[in-house]
């Protein structure tokens, strides 16, 4: 009988790009991993997606950032060891992260697959793990994370446009099947063409729905209808489009960030439609009752999606050949790249080309 190997006692050193402070400047960073547990896997990063959360994160716009801070939570690479209890992963896997790495795996949300909505939820980066240090994210060169929290990526789907699906991808997704709005021939809007609304696009596609782009931008419509393959195209702002477009959509996937009003959006729905937002607007948005009440419609909310949702997105998106729209930079360029997301100029996500720049100075 062949004796498994002793876990390596060892912590890993890891070299990553992180922020020092509120200015949320980054600059490489010496640190360490820690060592492979036994449910742990170990992987080499080769991209990672930079998400707009990262911006937020690193200038603390939420409050809740601590320093140093790696951001980083649409992390893609290569299986380097895992831990002898490891189960589902080998080495050689092609793999991926998101945005949680820990939950307490037995409260209902846990027993119910939906660990994104475990009170003791773990974020992939600048949260507490169990062991008392703080998560650092996929803005580095190696990542060690339970294999629960591990999603394995089909060898048809590019890495490197395939992380942001981690992230992105699973936030659109999970709202278009919990609300029932993925069966063909349904007419589904998405309000917004950043990097949640270009996902949006492609996975209601996929799923056989007719899709209407929303948005304030007329320049958008070529964007989303010749290159995405949306049906049509709609500009918000435009008072006679708005209206003859009126009651005539089963749900709108809404992924604005910014404070907008919602009132002529719902007048959009049919009857029993649903309004679903996966944006954030600091501001609180404003919503009467008399556009809900007059046609049984609904206001909803989601946050990316459980483990074996977020699997099964990135299956899906393998089958219907589905990835983000990148632009690959170098480490080098981060600062810029945040500079360029806050004016929202890039199409649709930014993917750092972790394993060809990001160099070690140990």
């Amino acid at each position: 009988m062949v004796a498994k190997l002793p876990e390596e006692e060892h912590p890993k050193q890891a070299f990553g790009w992180a922020a020092r402070d509120e200015s949320g400047v980054l600059s490489p960073f010496n640190f360490s991993r820690r060592a492979t547990g036994e449910k742990d896997v170990c992987f080499k990063v080769l991209y990672c997606g930079m998400c707009h959360s990262d911006l937020h994160m690193v200038k603390n716009e939420w409050g809740t950032s601590t320093y140093p801070l790696v951001p980083g939570h649409e992390i893609v690479g290569v299986v380097t060891e895992v831990g002898s209890k490891v189960e589902k992963f080998k080495v050689g896997d092609k793999v991926g992260v998101g945005c949680i790495v820990g939950s307490c795996h037995s409260c209902h949300n846990c027993t119910n697959n939906l660990e994104n909505y475990c009170a003791e939820m773990i974020l992939t980066y600048g949260a507490k793990y169990y062991d008392g240090t703080i998560t650092y994210g996929g803005y580095s060169d190696i990542m060690v994370a339970d294999e629960h929290f591990i999603v394995r990526i089909p060898d048809t789907l590019p890495l490197d446009s395939t992380g942001p699906l981690l992230c992105a991808g699973i936030t659109v997704y999970s709202p278009l099947k919990y609300y029932g709005l993925n069966k063909p021939g349904m007419h589904v809007g998405v309000v917004g063409l950043g990097g949640l609304g270009h996902m949006a696009v492609k996975f209601a596609k996929g799923m056989g729905v007719k899709v209407t782009v929303i948005s304030t931008s007329p320049s958008k419509k070529q964007e989303a209808v010749e290159h995405l393959g949306a049906d049509s195209f709609l500009v918000s702002r435009d008072q006679d489009q708005m209206k003859a477009t009126m009651g005539t959509m089963d749900g709108i996937i809404d992924t604005v960030s910014a404070t907008h009003p919602l009132v002529p959006l719902i007048g959009l729905l049919k009857t029993n439609g649903k309004l679903i937002l996966v944006g954030a607007p600091e501001k609180p948005l404003e919503l009467a009752a008399f556009p809900l009440l007059m046609g049984r419609k609904m206001v909803g909310g989601s946050c990316i999606g459980g483990m074996e949702e977020t699997q099964e997105m990135i299956n899906f998106a393998a089958k219907h050949n589905i990835t983000a729209d990148i632009e690959v930079i170098p480490i080098e360029y981060v600062n810029t790249a945040m500079e360029r997301m806050l004016k929202a100029d890039v199409r649709y996500r930014f993917v750092i080309d972790v394993s060809n720049t990001i160099k070690s100075t140990h």
